[in-house]
Parts: C-alpha cells; sequence; structure tokens
C-alpha cells in the first residue's frame, strides 16, 4: 500500500507536531524566553512546576492528523479529551491555529504572545494545567476522569453533521462511568445523530502504575472492543515517521467507514434499520511522555510513569537546566517560528480555517447555536382546584403530560430530550411515550414498549450515562431534562460538581455563551419508599448542591402538581443554572389553583391564608418545604385547632429553598424585612423538611429569630414500613408536629405534660395497627383538610 501523505506534507506535519510539543513543554516550564534566544538560565524557569507531559505529545499527534482530515474532507468536529491533564497540548493547538489569539487578542502570534502563552500556564490568575472552560474547542472539563466519552455521544446526538473524535486515557478508561459509556453505540442512530470516533489512548502508564488495558493482549483487547460492538484499528509504534503514515490511512479508512454507515442508514431516508452499524474506533498506542527525555538521573523516563507529569523537576541540580535546555531545541524552534515568533505560514497553513478550526466550532460553544423551546402553555395542564385539599393528583404524572408536549412542539427542532435510568414509566411521566419511544439501536423483542430508533427518551440503566449525554447535549446547544429517583441521583454527585463548576467559570468568560440549563427531577423520593426501604432513601442531594455557587444552583421543592407544573416551565426556560426539582408520584392532596401557584412559586414562599387563622399575631408559625412535609404539616394544623380551639396559627409554605438565604448569600434570598413578616422576629417556628434537618438551620443562620426556628427532618431512619411509618420513624408527623408546637408556646405549658402522653398513646396505637394490619390507620389514611 502506498504512503498516504507525501513526502512534503508528512515533512510539514511533522514539523506542526514539533511545534505543538515545543509550546507544551515551554507552557509548562518558561516564564520567560520563549524562543531561546538566549542560553536558558534558571531566571528563565517558573519557580513552581505544574501540568502533565506525558499524555501531551500523543494528543498533539492527533490534533495534528485530525486538522488533516478536516481539511481534505471539510469536516464538522470537534475534540474531546479524555486524558485532560494533557492541556498545554490543547492551548498549543489551538494557539497554532489561531482560535485561541482570537479569543484571547493578548496572546499574540509573536514573541510577545508566546512569552504570555507560556507563563499563564498554571500561574496564579492563569489558566489551569488541564482542558477547562478557558480552553477553546472544549466542552469537557479535564479535572475529572471517566466522562469524555459519554459527553461525545451527547454531542453528537441530534447533530447529523458531526464527529465527535473522542480520546480516551488508558487511565480513565478503568473508570466505572467510562467502562458503561461504550454502550452508547446502541444509542446513536446514524440516520440522524452524528458520528463519535472514539480513540483509546494508550501510552501504559498512570501517575504511579501501569493501565490495564495497556498490559493484556492485543487479542484481548481486540475482543474487548469487538464485544463492545466496535469495529477497532490499531495504530503503534514511537519512530513518528512510521506512525504518521498509519495514522494517516487509518483516519482515512476510519471516515470511510463513518461515511458508509450514515449514507446506508440516511439513505432514501431511512429511519429504521434492521442492523446495528459496527462503528470504527482507534486504539493509538505510543511512548508515554513520547519524544521527551530518555533519562532523568540515571532514570529511564520515556515510556515509563515517571513521564506522567513533569519529568525534570528538580532545578537545584545543574545538569537538570542543561538537560531542559537539550530538549527544547530538539523541536528545533527556529525552523519552525520566524525571527519575531509567529508561526511559520506554510506549516500554519495545515490548519482548517474559520469554524472549521476545531478550537472555534461553535458546536463546542453551544450557546452560540441554542434555539429556545416551543413551550406549550403550562396553564393548559393545571388540576382544578376549588377548595384547597378537595381533589388528589400524581403530581409527575400532570408533568408527563406537559413534558409530552413539549417534546411534540420541538420535535421537527430535535433539540430536546428526556433522560432517566430506566424510570420514566415508574416515575410517572409515561405520557412522554404518547409522543416518542425510547431510543434503542439494539435487537428489538416482541415483548418489549415503546423501544424504537426514532425515540426521544433516553434510558440506560447507568446514571452516570445519562448525565454525560444530557451534559453533551446541553454544551452543544441543546435542551433535555433528567428524572431520577432521588437516592440514586448521588451517583452522579461528582460529574454534578465538574458541571457546576464549569457553568461558574462560564459565566466570566465573554466568548462563552449560557447555554439551557442541566434540569432535574427528583422523584420516587424518600418520603415514599416505605416499600423499597432503607437502601432508597436519602434526601441528601440538596445539601449536595446547596453547597455550589449560589449563582449557579438552584433548589425547587413544590407542594402539588400545579406548582409542579410552573416550576418545570421555569426550569426549562432557564439558561445556565442547575435546578433541582422533588415532587413526589403518588396520589396527593392538591392545595392551590394555577393562578395561586404561580403566585406562589414567583416569590418563592408565601403564607397560606386560607390555612392560617393568627390575624398577623400567631402563637406559632408551622413552615413547610416538600409535599411530604407539606400534608403533614396541614395535619398538624388541624389536629392544633381540634386541641387548642384558640390557637393562632401562620402556615408558610416554602418552594423555592435558596429564599431562606439572606440575599447577599443567594439572589433569591429574601429580603431581611419580608423574612421577619413570614417567620416573625420572635415566635416560635416548627419547620417541616424535606431533607436533612441541618440544611435549614444551615440557610438561615444568619436570619433573625434563627434561634426559634425548630427543625423535623429526615434522620436517617427507615424500613419497609407504611408511608405513614416513615414519617414516624424520623419525627416528621403530624402529632410530632403538632407536640412540637405545643411544647413551645409559652402560654401552653401547662399542657404539655398531657399532649406528650397524648402524643405516646397515639404512637403506641399507630404501631400496634400498622403491625396488626400492614397499613396506615383510617384516622391517617382518610384525613382532609378542613379549614
Amino acid at each position: 500500500m502506498s504512503d498516504t501523505l507525501s513526502p512534503a506534507l508528512l515533512h510539514k506535519m511533522h514539523a506542526y507536531w514539533r511545534a505543538a510539543n515545543y509550546l507544551s513543554v515551554g507552557q509548562i516550564y518558561l516564564q520567560s524566553n520563549p524562543l531561546l534566544k538566549s542560553p536558558l538560565k534558571l531566571e528563565h524557569v517558573k519557580p513552581r512546576l505544574l501540568g502533565h507531559w506525558g499524555t501531551t505529545p500523543g494528543l498533539n499527534f492527533l490534533y495534528v492528523h485530525l486538522n488533516r482530515l478536516i481539511q481534505e474532507n471539510d469536516l464538522n468536529m470537534i475534540y474531546i479529551i479524555g486524558p485532560g491533564h494533557g492541556g498545554p497540548g490543547i492551548v498549543a493547538n489551538t494557539y497554532l491555529e489561531g482560535s485561541y489569539t482570537e479569543f484571547y487578542p493578548a496572546i499574540e502570534r509573536n514573541e510577545h504572545g508566546l512569552a504570555r502563552l507560556f507563563r499563564q500556564f498554571s500561574w496564579p490568575y492563569g489558566i489551569p494545567s488541564h482542558v477547562a472552560p478557558e480552553t477553546p474547542g472544549s466542552i469537557h472539563e479535564g479535572g475529572e476522569l471517566g466522562y469524555s466519552l459519554a459527553h461525545a455521544f451527547g454531542a453528537a446526538f441530534d447533530n447529523p453533521d458531526l464527529i465527535v473524535s473522542c480520546v480516551i486515557g488508558d487511565g480513565e478508561a478503568e473508570t466505572g462511568a467510562l467502562a458503561a459509556s461504550w454502550h452508547s453505540n446502541k444509542f446513536l442512530n446514524p440516520a440522524r445523530d452524528g458520528a463519535v470516533l472514539p480513540i483509546l489512548h494508550l501510552n501504559g502508564f498512570k501517575i504511579a502504575n501501569p493501565t490495564i488495558l495497556a498490559r493484556i493482549s492485543k487479542q484481548e483487547l481486540t475482543e474487548l472492543m469487538l464485544g463492545y460492538g466496535y469495529e477497532p484499528h490499531f495504530v503503534e509504534g514511537d519512530d513518528p515517521m512510521l506512525v504518521h503514515q498509519l495514522l494517516a490511512s487509518t483516519l482515512d479508512s476510519v471516515l470511510a467507514k463513518i461515511r458508509e454507515i450514515q449514507n446506508k442508514a440516511r439513505a432514501n431516508n431511512q429511519t429504521e434499520s434492521h442492523e446495528r452499524p459496527k462503528w470504527p474506533m482507534i486504539v493509538f498506542r505510543t511512548p508515554k511522555g513520547w519524544t521527551g527525555p530518555k533519562t532523568v538521573d540515571g532514570k529511564p523516563m520515556e515510556g515509563t510513569w515517571r513521564a506522567h507529569q513533569v519529568p525534570i523537576a528538580d532545578f537545584k541540580t545543574p545538569e537538570h537546566l542543561a538537560l531542559l535546555e537539550v530538549w527544547l531545541k530538539s523541536y528545533k524552534p527556529e525552523e519552525l517560528f520566524d525571527e519575531n515568533g509567529k508561526f511559520l505560514k506554510e506549516l500554519a497553513a495545515l490548519a482548517p480555517t474559520g469554524h472549521r478550526r476545531m478550537g472555534a466550532n461553535p458546536h463546542a460553544n453551544g450557546g452560540l447555536l441554542m434555539h429556545s423551546l416551543t413551550m406549550p402553555h403550562f396553564h393548559d395542564y393545571a388540576i382544578t382546584v376549588l377548595q384547597p385539599g378537595s381533589v388528589k393528583a400524581e403530581a409527575t404524572r400532570v408533568l408527563g403530560k406537559f413534558l409530552r408536549d413539549v417534546m411534540k412542539l420541538n420535535l421537527e427542532k430535535e433539540n430536546f430530550r428526556l433522560f432517566g435510568p430506566d424510570e420514566t414509566a415508574s416515575n410517572r411521566l409515561d405520557a412522554v411515550f404518547e409522543v416518542s419511544g425510547k431510543e434503542w439501536m439494539a435487537e428489538i423483542d416482541g415483548v418489549d414498549v415503546n423501544l424504537n430508533q426514532q425515540g426521544r427518551v433516553m434510558e440506560v440503566l447507568s446514571e452516570h450515562l445519562c448525565q454525560g449525554w444530557l451534559e453533551g447535549y446541553l454544551l452543544t446547544g441543546r435542551h433535555g431534562f433528567f428524572s431520577c429517583y432521588e437516592a440514586f441521583i448521588h451517583i452522579i454527585d461528582s460529574m454534578l460538581n465538574q458541571h457546576a463548576k464549569w457553568l461558574k467559570v462560564t459565566k466570566d468568560i465573554p466568548w462563552r455563551k449560557p447555554i439551557a440549563s442541566l434540569n432535574y427531577l427528583l422523584t420516587s423520593h424518600v418520603w415514599r419508599q416505605d416499600h423499597n426501604g432503607f437502601s432508597h432513601q436519602d434526601p441528601g442531594f440538596i445539601d449536595h448542591v446547596a453547597n455550589k455557587k449560589s449563582d449557579v444552583v438552584r433548589i425547587y421543592l413544590p407542594p402539588d402538581a400545579n406548582c409542579l407544573l410552573s416550576v418545570a416551565d421555569h426550569c426549562l426556560r432557564s439558561r445556565h443554572y442547575i435546578n433541582v426539582i422533588i415532587a413526589g408520584k403518588q396520589p396527593e392532596w392538591q392545595w392551590l389553583d394555577i393562578d395561586a401557584a404561580v403566585r406562589h412559586c414567583s416569590i418563592g414562599a408565601g403564607i397560606w391564608q386560607w390555612a392560617s387563622n393568627d390575624e398577623g399575631k400567631p402563637d406559632v408559625v408551622m413552615a413547610c418545604a416538600g409535599d411530604v412535609p407539606t400534608l403533614e404539616t396541614m395535619a398538624a394544623v388541624t389536629l392544633l385547632r381540634e386541641y387548642i380551639p384558640d390557637i393562632r396559627i401562620c402556615v408558610v409554605n416554602v418552594v423555592d429553598l435558596m429564599v431562606l438565604q439572606p440575599q447577599s448569600e443567594h439572589p433569591h434570598g429574601l429580603e431581611d424585612h419580608d423574612f421577619d413578616a413570614l417567620f416573625t422576629l420572635d415566635k416560635p417556628v416548627i419547620f417541616a423538611f424535606h431533607g436533612y434537618p441541618t440544611m435549614i438551620h444551615k440557610l438561615t443562620y444568619r436570619r433573625h429569630n434563627h434561634h426559634n426556628i425548630h427543625v423535623r427532618g429526615y434522620k436517617e431512619e427507615g424500613t419497609t414500613t407504611t408511608p405513614f411509618d416513615m414519617v414516624v420513624l424520623n419525627d416528621l408527623d403530624r402529632y410530632r408536629l403538632a407536640l412540637d408546637a405545643i411544647t413551645r408556646i409559652p402560654r401552653l405549658a401547662d399542657r404539655v405534660e398531657a399532649e406528650t402522653a397524648r402524643y405516646w398513646t397515639t404512637m403506641e396505637r399507630h404501631k400496634l395497627y400498622v403491625s396488626e394490619h400492614g397499613d396506615d390507620m383510617p384516622e391517617v389514611k382518610d384525613w382532609r383538610w378542613s379549614s
């Protein structure tokens, strides 16, 4: 077979790679003298050496070759880097192609710009050492491993002209999230989606250990990839000239295969295929720290774990400075840059131009491409509530009808998908199946329901995949919604961390445009997991999210279906937030008509005057946040009025949890005088909360009357039991709330002993009843609100 690259092109591409490697090493080491026009001195070297060299030359090699592929085929391609600490390479390549200077004009394409480029890397108030929001062309935060391939597939969904080249580090490949991500090919439809080209970068080592996939046989690795449903192509070697030719020919073959798959699927508007394609992938095996020092202090460096970070680290040893200079000069910068430090024109011409540059592709800056959702009028789905507590409904089933029509109205735009781990129907959102099935490219049997190859519901039993797909989908300019059991959303805690950091940083990057919000619906929640037991009970995601930056996170606890509709509409229209909505799926009493719900949700918290009788002078404030806590609070109010007819009660419901913080802490926070109007300056507050009680104290500790706020919530008590026994076990039940109120009202001090006895008598009766009947007492099951 003849060489793919002509001698002239091979020479130029190799020089381009040398330039990228030189810039990468310069970023790690140099703070001045960027072109080595004078002998290297200690003062030219940064005092703190940070960064990762080991993976970088391989990433640079791939970037150069993907540039050729884009140029020769006019491709629309983005580059996702799993080995994220190869940041110096991606910065170097976006600088060489010119996109970096366009986004950062101070980093000029000359010697002064090179000096700034080098100095800013891992420098105080500079740029991070990994691929980050500041890096042009990136949609993947490289600070944590495991999510690159899921992000790549999320970007490719509904992007028929896009090819996502995704480099997967062999260390990253050991993570559970990445291992599951290989199965994403069973959800990619070549008729309407783009393509993902996975490139497994085998350089053999992690920080201090070999990697698993680099130490199994080629046959075993081939069988693994074949088993995942890929066609593996191996590119291996340490001789750059040979590897250049092999990679070039392999990329040409891979692109031809991708086009063959897509053309076949798209021929004659074909939308259903009877045979799932075997997509190509590349195994790229090169030495760790390729082209770096062979040895340092007599120990092997290139091709070992020692090359992972900074190969030459201690410049108290004089020989190290000379070794660094030899290393830098081995790239022959005088052959790559002119006297002014500008990259030579004939080499720069190898890069694509305009939006075809991977650093300037608008798909990597999704806000540029985002179109607003066409939204139905959520009022049209409202439950008719003539009187508070007069009708029951399943809140999430009502929401499902709304989401069905969101999907329907945006089918032609192909910019909305619903994500969840096998729970869409379980979470009562199955109305969406009236419009779209569940995407599925694997085998379909006669017993299967709602599976098809054109689905817009993405179900897979991996919260990691759902989160990664959705992030990739949002970051490339589309919209989505993630439904999950509350207890198991914790599986993606760390992924949420990274996305929250991305949103926080990009708010301050002018060229990064806002993207659609990441919207969670957490249902099957802690208070209605009595049938599944303790393992399914955990409301702690609230605490996790609340710790993030206040200009990024929002937490909503709608008490009923109409409030849920209002909140969901708001969240789907919002931009650049993480919105967490917690709502039950079981039939519950409905409190507010749609107009009252909209008013209530727009403020975030308010006094329910129809449930209060205090005339502005309460004995106690009964506050609640969450649907079951609201139910128990309302029942406690009826008990208190029965026990003590002259009691004065103010009922406060909180929908937007962050209103409890002062405005100085969160933009949704109530002004102090508005908070005081709800919770008073000196009256006891009994607060029934969906989650862990400490969260309410954390949010309100700076508020007036905080010392009078007594919170009941989840306290890690749970089992397989009845719904009401769940709240009893955690002291959130109506009888406990009523006793709490009586105990804290000074004028009722003489009633406390008798009411405490009444409480324990009721608890004994409750325990005996549920043990004997396996169900809750009639007075609990049949309770309803009466004003």
